[in-house]
This record gives C-alpha cells, structure tokens and sequence, in this order.
C-alpha cells in the first residue's frame, strides 16, 4: 500500500502520544522528522551524525534534533532550533503535522536518562541542506523501504564486553537502529505496518 504524507497526517491525527511522567524533571530533547512527496513515492529525512570523540551517538543515522536550552520554550521550539542549527533549514511551525509518544534514553555511563520527543513535518518545496559541523550527509529514506519487511535486518551491538543482537535496518550501506528505529516503528504502527525483527 502507497502512503504519501496527507495519508501520514490524517494517521496521525487520530494518534494519541504518551507523555513521559518524568519529562518535567528529566531533561528534555527533541527531534524534527521531515517527511515529503516524490512523485509516488514519500521519502523521510535522516541526517548521518559527524564521528566525535565522547559522543555516544558518534556517526549514527538519525533526526535531526538535540537537547532543550533555556530558550525553548517546548520540544516543537526545541525540533525546530536543531533541525536549523544542524541542516540549515528552517521548519515553519505550520508544517507540524503531528508528533510520536516521548521515548526514554538509556543512562551512557555517568548520564541521567533524557526525554526523547519526535515530531513530524512536511516539507512543503524542494531545498538545498547546509549541514554543520555535527552531520556528515543528509539522507532522504524512502517510506516504502521501511515498509518492506524483507528489509529488516540485525547488527551486533557491543558494550562493556557483552555483545547484544539488535533490529536494525541497512540502507544503502547505514544502519538505521536503536532510538531512531523505535521512532520509525511507532510511525509504521500508526500506518499499520508491524515490521520488526
């Protein structure tokens, strides 16, 4: 079944998110998930994080997104600042159609867990991405990949000497996984689609 982003946001407008009990006391990020059509196809933004040193999500496919600063005022102001700040692009709040249930991250060693909040855009014309210096590329996925089943895959995630097998997808040579999957599950959930490995 072929979706296109008006099917994604009447889905969504029926979507209830959950809200973390927590996220008043946590701290609190947000990420800008930037759908647009092409033709017959609907394609979803994803940015391939830069490699620095000390950071957890080092080269990671994901959102563009970060932490809230005392300026935002919510996770929308938050979505919107980082996908400007990270790509160049600056997203309307008109273009909002909707938004995903908060996740939890997992504590990295000394860090306290943080509020995830996803929302969803149209990207309404066609634009030319200037990334900084914490994205290496710009990737647009499309829609029907993910919703493909044969597509899923696993990858071997070590850490503190134990190695964990987890879902993930490989787009043309990336690796789609952990937070960023939960997200792209929940949104193929609304769709109706149950893709998981």
């Amino acid at each position: 079944m072929a979706v296109n982003v008006t099917h994604i946001e009447e889905a969504l407008a029926g979507h209830k998110p959950r809200r973390k009990l927590l996220r008043q006391v946590l701290k609190r990020s947000a990420v800008a998930m930037i759908l647009r059509d092409r033709g017959d196809e609907t394609d979803l933004l994803m940015i391939k994080r830069a490699e620095h040193e000390g950071d957890p999500w080092s080269g990671h496919m994901a959102f563009p997104g970060g932490r809230m600063e005392p300026e935002d005022r919510h996770g929308l102001d938050v979505a919107r600042r980082e996908t400007r700040e990270e790509i160049g692009h600056e997203l309307d709040a008109s273009t909002c159609i909707g938004r995903l249930s908060d996740i939890m991250t997992h504590p990295q060693l000394r860090r306290r867990p943080m509020v995830v909040s996803p929302y969803l855009f149209r990207l309404e014309q066609d634009t030319q991405f200037e990334p900084n210096y914490e994205v290496d590329e710009v990737v647009w996925i499309p829609v029907s990949f993910l919703m493909e089943s044969d597509n899923r895959d696993t990858l071997t995630w070590r850490r503190s000497g134990a190695a964990f097998t987890l879902p993930c997808y490989r787009y043309q040579g990336r690796e789609i996984w952990g937070l960023s999957l939960m997200m792209l599950d929940e949104l193929l959930g609304i769709l109706g689609f149950r893709n998981r490995a």
